[in-house]
């Protein structure tokens, strides 16, 4: 049954069928063949999946991305990064970077920093005389920092399916996302040096002073978001609806570049998106229910277990496994399938959870920009000039310089641990 099991999945996969359709078909089908089961189970187990606490936060996150991407944030941050770091060689390219920091900081997901910041970025990027491949190589890249950087909807997702803190693993994003973007960041000065790509002008004091004045209500969401969660004012469930009334002030309000009814079918958009995620979650909360209850899920611990004992080795195997996942599955697929079988298996090594789950989040974050469903890819095919094909051959060397990013924070542990062992006793 398991060898008809992974077959059925994988003709279902190669027939492009949506994603959620394949996670949920495959185990209805399986009970249906197997006659042991009521087919409502499969029902009830897309309710359960995602009837919890924690996930209540990613509509919340998902709308305050968009409101602050429509209200004008994405220019402002932007032009503020650029006034930080685009006077140096290979500027623009580290700006790229950084506006996705300051982005995924805000939105939580790496397709709407792919949009944020690519319907701008790209063509500046070429203006200024770097090569169209780098250029969109860069914005699918960069674009996966949103579920590193914290607030991350896929580390949600992993807390909810192991019960990791959320805020613990928040605090680990920051040391993991900064040495990945880094990564991207040295290649941008590569690039722009081998090609002699001109510096930008250097700004006053006063221009970085102005700029930091336009964008700091937006940069207030992330000090809003973390500071009150590990202040202990909300939980992130409420930091996360709290951070849609200040997004919603800040757009209506402050910056005023759209009408009440544009930013009211921001609201629709972002309730479609949610929709979007939360069948995805429920179809892939049944295909783990379904490895866990037939025993398969402890089949394949063992096997990896078999295989090696040594945390080190076993990181290498959960990179090699989750890297191939990520080609065919979205991020928070990987984490609600394999998340809670891969934190059983670090558990009985000594792995660290939090360690665990964020080195699982790179993972999904590389996944996003690889072919041949990455969806950053997609997303970027519907920016101007850009089509499937060429976002696919500007990400090649940028997925080879993530996997790079992935072993520095899969072996040197203390880049993402140092924040939260300072906050949270015990880790």
């Amino acid at each position: 049954m398991t060898t008809m099991f992974f077959g059925l999945f994988a003709f279902l996969l190669a027939s492009s069928l949506p994603i959620f359709v394949v996670l949920a078909l495959s185990v209805t089908a399986m009970i249906w063949l197997g006659g042991l089961m009521p087919l409502a189970i499969v029902v009830e187990r897309m309710f359960s999946g995602i009837d919890s606490f924690a996930l209540m936060a990613i509509p919340f996150f998902i709308l305050t991305g968009n409101l602050m991407s429509v209200g004008g944030l994405s220019q402002r941050l932007i032009r503020f990064a650029d006034l930080l770091v685009g006077r140096v060689t290979g500027g623009l390219g580290i700006t790229t970077v950084t506006s996705a920091m300051f982005f995924g900081a805000i939105s939580g997901s790496s397709p709407a920093t792919v949009v944020a910041i690519g319907g701008i970025l790209n063509p500046a990027l070429r203006n200024a005389g770097y090569r169209p491949d780098f250029s969109i190589g860069l914005i699918v890249a960069s674009g996966s920092l949103g579920i590193i950087i914290p607030p991350s909807i896929v580390m949600i997702v992993y807390a909810a399916a192991t019960g990791v803190s959320v805020g613990a693993l928040f605090m680990a994003g920051v040391g993991a996302g900064l040495a990945y973007g880094l990564v991207f960041m040295a290649y941008a000065v590569y690039h722009a040096n081998k090609y002699n790509v001109p510096r930008g002008v250097p700004p006053t004091g006063r221009e970085v002073w102005e700029g930091f004045k336009d964008a700091s209500w937006g940069l207030g969401v992330p000090v809003l978001i973390l500071g009150g969660i590990y202040g202990g004012v909300f939980t992130p469930v409420e930091a996360a609806a709290v951070s849609v009334i200040y997004s919603l002030f800040v757009s209506a309000v402050i910056y005023r570049e759209k009408s009440l009814g544009e930013l009211w079918s921001t609201i629709g958009n972002s309730a479609a998106t949610t929709a979007q995620v939360m069948i995805i979650l429920s179809a892939a909360a049944v295909l783990a229910w379904y490895l866990t209850s037939t025993g398969i899920a402890v089949s394949i611990a063992n096997a990896i277990l078999s295989l090696s004992s040594d945390p080190v080795q076993l990181f290498m195997l959960i990179n090699v496994a989750v890297l191939i996942a990520g080609m065919f599955l979205d991020a928070a697929s990987i984490m609600v399938i394999l998340g809670p079988l891969l934190y059983k298996v670090g558990i009985q090594v000594g792995m660290d959870p939090v360690h665990l789950g964020v080195v699982l989040t790179v993972n999904g974050a590389i996944g996003m920009f690889t072919p041949p469903f990455g969806l950053n890819l997609f997303v970027a095919s519907s920016l101007q000039g850009v089509s499937y094909e060429q976002a696919v051959k500007g990400a090649l060397p940028f997925i080879g310089l993530a996997i790079i990013g992935l072993m520095i924070v899969t072996y040197i542990p203390a880049i993402s641990m140092w924040l939260p062992r300072m906050l949270y006793a015990g880790l």
